[in-house]
């Protein structure tokens, strides 16, 4: 890891930038895979699931005869703990229920929002080296508790055309309506414009490489919406004299085995914290059997000595991590001062693997600094508030001047015209 001791502020965003890729060549074979879909629906579905995934399918939605099969495959242990990961995830996300409350804002004139639920949305599940069976979780049981009417979810089949038991048994016990063997891009073009067997959806969710980035991205910007733009995972540890540096070590390295674009970051006041943690690092790192996508993820990752903690928390607001762990003596006062992150853990024993998996915190969240402006998946996701008014004869007496000086002082006289005759009618029939 690199380290950087006591840099001034000047640096500060110089240190925390993420890698940039050239993404020009990338986004030219994303162009061409999406407009394929795009015209060709299934068959060009079909043909880049033999060229990318290797395998050739007959059909690309899972049965229900795979989904019996799949339940014989997992074991009662595996099941049990995604029952109570879904429990979990299923309790913190009802308690997010919206109430509208409805306002008078003037005599007569009455306003609130209903949320409603998207119809259909999309959820993309990767299937690579580490298949997220947790993300279904995740994704699927906030849509549900919403309402979302349909929920669909691609996934990269195997070469056998066969789909990750643990992951076809958590759509099933989160409520996925129908799932379809389709991974990378052509998964995401299938849901955005829809093919004779996909149901073209009206927002996709789900983390993915850098195609499936980049296909999301090209997709939103006219097809269908989107979670949030995204990079690769990140984790900044806050730590202390107090912090269990064997705890810091394990969380860097579970950050760290994601992928070899992730990122680790250790932000201290303690040189001894930096000495302990790096060895551990080390001894830990050799236990672990991604250790050599650990390693090179790693070799992009940092460690940050600072004066004091004031100063370590207002560069974790600048980074502003996907998530944060604040493992020092107060860390309850210095969670009043995080502004920017994405998820935060407190304490020496809340890892960042309790949310990725159990606690009920949702782990989609917004990466490479988008935590400054973007927050993590929730209910609110999957939904779209509408607002509702209902103006009364009073009502239009209220703010019916307002309106039309406003109108007309922005010339839209037909504006101004539509409230005119509402207040020359409601004086008549007054004056009978």
């Amino acid at each position: 890891m690199n380290i950087f001791r006591y840099p001034s502020r000047d640096e500060w965003q110089t240190i925390v930038k993420r890698p940039q890729m050239d993404v020009s060549s990338l986004n030219e074979v994303v162009n061409g895979v999406l407009a394929d879909i795009r015209t060709n629906g299934d068959e060009a579905v079909r043909r880049y699931e033999k060229k990318f995934d290797h395998v050739c399918l007959n059909e690309l939605q899972v049965t229900e005869e795979e989904m019996k099969e799949a339940e014989l495959l997992v074991d009662k242990d595996l099941k049990d703990a995604i029952g109570m990961a879904h429990d979990n995830i299923f309790r913190f996300h009802e308690a997010q229920r919206f109430c509208g409350l409805k306002t008078e804002t003037q005599p007569g004139v009455v306003c609130w929002q209903k949320s409603v639920a998207i119809e259909r949305v999309g959820l993309y599940i990767p299937g690579g080296t580490a298949p997220l069976f947790s993300t279904v979780l995740m994704l699927a049981t906030p849509a549900k508790i919403a309402g979302c009417g349909e929920i669909i979810l691609c996934t990269p089949p195997n070469s056998e055309g066969k789909v990750n038991p643990a992951i076809l048994v958590a759509a099933r016990i989160a409520g996925v309506s129908k799932i379809f063997k389709i991974g990378g891009v052509q998964a995401i073009g299938a849901m955005a414009y829809g093919t004779e067997s996909v149901p073209k959806v009206y927002k996709i969710f789900g983390p993915g490489n850098q195609f499936v980035m980049a296909a999301k991205q090209q997709v939103s910007l006219h097809d269908v919406a989107i979670d949030m733009p995204a990079g690769p995972s990140e984790v900044c540890v806050l730590a202390d004299e107090t912090c269990r540096p064997e705890f810091v070590a394990a969380d860097l390295l579970s950050q760290a085995e994601h992928g070899t674009d992730s990122q680790s970051v250790l932000i201290t006041t303690s040189e001894k914290v930096i000495e302990e943690v790096s060895i551990l690092i080390d001894r830990q790192l050799e236990q672990l059997p991604r250790r050599d996508i650990a390693a090179k993820s790693l070799a992009n990752s940092m460690i940050i000595l600072v004066g004091n903690m004031e100063e370590a928390m207002a560069l974790c607001n600048v980074y502003a991590p996907e998530h944060l762990i604040i493992c020092t003596e107060d860390y309850e006062s210095w969670a009043e001062k995080v502004v920017n992150a994405g998820s935060v853990f407190l304490g020496n024993y809340a890892c960042e693997s309790a949310g990725d998996y159990a606690s009920g915190t949702n782990h989609t969240l917004p990466t490479h600094g988008y935590a400054l402006a973007y927050n993590g998946v929730n209910l609110d996701s999957y939904c779209r508030k509408i607002t509702f008014q209902h103006l009364s004869e009073q009502g239009i007496l209220s703010i019916g001047h307002a309106v039309e000086v406003m109108a007309e002082n922005e010339q839209l006289m037909g504006h101004k015209n539509a409230m005119t005759v509402r207040v020359k009618y409601i004086k008549e029939i007054n004056k009978k």
